[in-house]
């Protein structure tokens, strides 16, 4: 399939059933306080534990492309570095929360988060936003916030599922809960054979991880608590390079370990007028690459380690008049090395603030942060949403953010770095329309957005050039050298014209182009940025004993894979077929095939893709 036009989605537009979540989900992303979706102007989708069972199996992205607004990139199989992008975002421009823990790998060039390394099974609950908001978050969410919280169990719950390419995935959860305390402890292990990430190869490239993770909430007093979580998490992935004499991209022996260590503890207090959270986060990373093809003691290559540590407190303050205060501040300090990199370290001290309005028909909400960091001073971000109840069941939403993202101590102080970078920044802008039934049978979003960038870190090359920048620069170094623009539509639909049947299908165009003033990119399509995604899924309980069938297609339209727009990655179409069925009261047996009509795609040039497969399953609680 060579594009996807967007006539496919507009002809879907009228359909009046386009809604990411229900009227009373919950959502900490627009305040950074847990409010109902409806009172916030902000567009965030929210996907619960249901649904993600529902979906089968650990590949994340299998449950984000639910989502309106994202596309994705993978070089190889699961398991591989794994890139998302909202709204034609890169990356690195995505805040990823796992448990409240800022997962940015301080430790990569660019920052960022690998979603690779997360295992769906493992994840009970999903949130997205969608647009700036640095107001609330800070640094890295340009492009948006991903929110994911771990699974909890009160009992045991555990999964297991095999199937093609040698994969299997187990996951086990065990916890108690009571009004006093609760504790949860959950483990899983993956591993899958793969496929060649260089597509011209034959051997296959696996992924290994284990993991485990916990947490616990102790009721000191009247409305105060103790919690904490935190995870661990260990992998293997086997990787393809360029090996003499042709140096292009082929078959190695090479491979990747990586290390993971998360956690938070603090506590927490509830009242009627004030809410409260503190605590101390740490995320801390580790990546080592190995080429056994060289003798020893030379197989270990090189590495980088990174590590953030963050004290915080935010709350709400709920006001008389239908007026409540969200406010916070926070201080991250993060530290960086490398085989070839001596240890760097940098502090970020923020505070914020927002007011809003929350009435029965109209919310109004705005706010003010400042950055103040240890290299290269402040930054002061705004951002202000709102939304209207026009009539019983449709809402106006509109919201408008700005965002920054720091530059990486890698490309400040790294033998490419510069130390004169300037932080990235963006204006974001979105308005919408929610409708939904009163009987809870179609529910509709519609929106329109887009955001500028400038002040984009990019790698120039110094090769022939020894003045400006460049001196004493032979190979290259960091500068503030870009802009972009990303606008489009999207569009989310859920029906439900029966209680045995739910239809759904997310929606969008973006044209994601670079804006560079002179620069020879200037107007071309953002790399790996297709303009249009669309999916479409089905899920039918039968009157067969509680059988259940489902059915996803993503359709993903043209991209080129280089800024120079001269590398065209084809678009295509993914089909998956689901069953699953009770039998008894704690046991569930599943099953699914992926890429039914096994298509042969790329969604990054020269990297290998699965094709056909398929998997069967058990899923336990008692």
């Amino acid at each position: 399939m060579k594009t996807l036009i967007p006539a496919v989605a507009i002809a879907l537009l009228p359909a009046s059933a386009w809604a990411q979540t229900g009227d009373d989900a919950i959502t900490v992303l627009g305040t950074g306080s847990a409010m109902p979706l409806d009172l916030t102007g902000q567009p965030v989708t929210v996907i619960d534990r249901q649904e993600i069972d529902s979906i089968q199996g650990g590949d994340l992205t299998r449950v984000l492309e639910r989502a309106p607004g994202v596309t994705f990139a993978r070089n190889g199989g699961p398991g591989a570095q794994t890139a998302l992008f909202v709204r034609g975002a890169a990356s690195q421009q995505l805040l990823v929360l796992l448990d409240g823990v800022r997962m940015t790998d301080p430790s990569a060039p660019s920052g960022g988060t690998d979603l690779g390394n997360f295992d769906a099974m493992s994840i009970g609950k999903v949130e997205l936003l969608r647009g700036s908001n640095s107001v609330i978050w800070g640094s890295d969410a340009l492009g948006g916030v991903l929110a994911l919280t771990s699974r909890e169990a009160n009992g045991l719950q555990a999964s297991a599922e095999g199937g093609s390419y040698g994969t299997f995935d187990g996951q086990a959860s065990a916890g108690i809960a009571r009004d006093a305390y609760a504790v949860n402890l959950t483990g899983g292990y993956s591993t899958t054979d793969g496929v060649s990430a260089a597509a011209t190869g034959t051997e296959p490239d696996g992924f290994d991880q284990w993991r485990i993770g916990g947490n616990a909430r102790i009721d000191i007093a009247t409305g105060l608590s103790f919690v904490a979580t935190g995870r661990y998490a260990q992998g293997k992935l086997q990787i393809d390079g360029f090996p003499p004499p042709t140096y292009t991209f082929a078959d190695t022996p090479e491979y990747q370990k990586t290390k993971q260590a998360s956690g938070r503890a603090g506590l927490r207090y509830r009242s009627k007028a004030l809410d409260l959270d503190a605590g101390f986060a740490m995320y801390d990373t580790r990546r080592a690459y190995f080429d056994p093809s060289q003798p020893a003691p030379y197989t270990f290559e090189y590495g980088y380690a990174g590590r953030s540590e963050r004290i915080d407190l935010t709350g709400r303050w709920r006001l008389p008049h239908s007026l409540a205060l969200d406010f916070g501040a926070d201080s991250e300090w993060s530290r960086y090395s490398g085989t070839y990199d001596a240890r760097q370290s940098a502090n970020l001290t923020s505070g914020h603030a927002m007011i809003g309005y929350y009435g029965s028909r109209a919310t109004l909400a705005a706010g003010l942060r400042v950055d103040d960091h240890s290299r290269f001073g402040s930054e002061v971000t705004f951002g202000a949403n709102g939304t209207f109840v026009v009539t019983d069941g449709l809402r106006l939403r509109a919201s408008y953010g700005q965002g920054f993202k720091a530059p990486t101590l890698y490309q400040l102080y790294s033998n490419y770095g510069n130390a004169a970078l300037r932080p990235e920044r963006s204006d974001s802008y979105d308005a919408g329309l929610e409708w939904s039934a009163h009987d809870g049978t179609a529910r509709v979003s519609l929106s329109a957005f887009r955001r500028d960038t400038r002040g984009l870190i990019d790698y120039v090359s110094c090769w022939g050039v020894t003045s400006g920048i460049c001196t004493n620069r032979p190979y290259g170094t960091y500068d503030n050298v870009g802009r972009a623009r990303a606008q489009g539509i999207e569009a989310d639909v859920e029906l439900r014209p029966s209680d045995r049947l739910t239809v759904r299908a997310a929606y969008t165009y973006v044209e994601a182009t670079d804006r560079t003033p002179g620069a020879f990119t200037q107007g071309n399509d953002l790399s790996r940025r297709p303009r249009n995604a669309l999916t479409l899924s089905a899920d039918w309980t039968t009157p067969l004993e509680g059988l259940k069938l489902g059915g996803d297609v993503r359709m993903v339209s043209d991209s080129f894979d280089d800024a120079a727009n001269t590398v065209r990655l084809d678009g295509y179409a993914l089909a998956t077929l689901r069953a699953s069925v009770p039998v008894g009261e704690h046991l569930e047996l599943f099953g699914r095939i992926e890429n039914l009509f096994d298509v042969n795609y790329q969604a990054v040039a020269g990297y290998g893709t699965y094709g056909r497969a398929a998997f069967a399953g058990v899923r336990v609680r008692m």
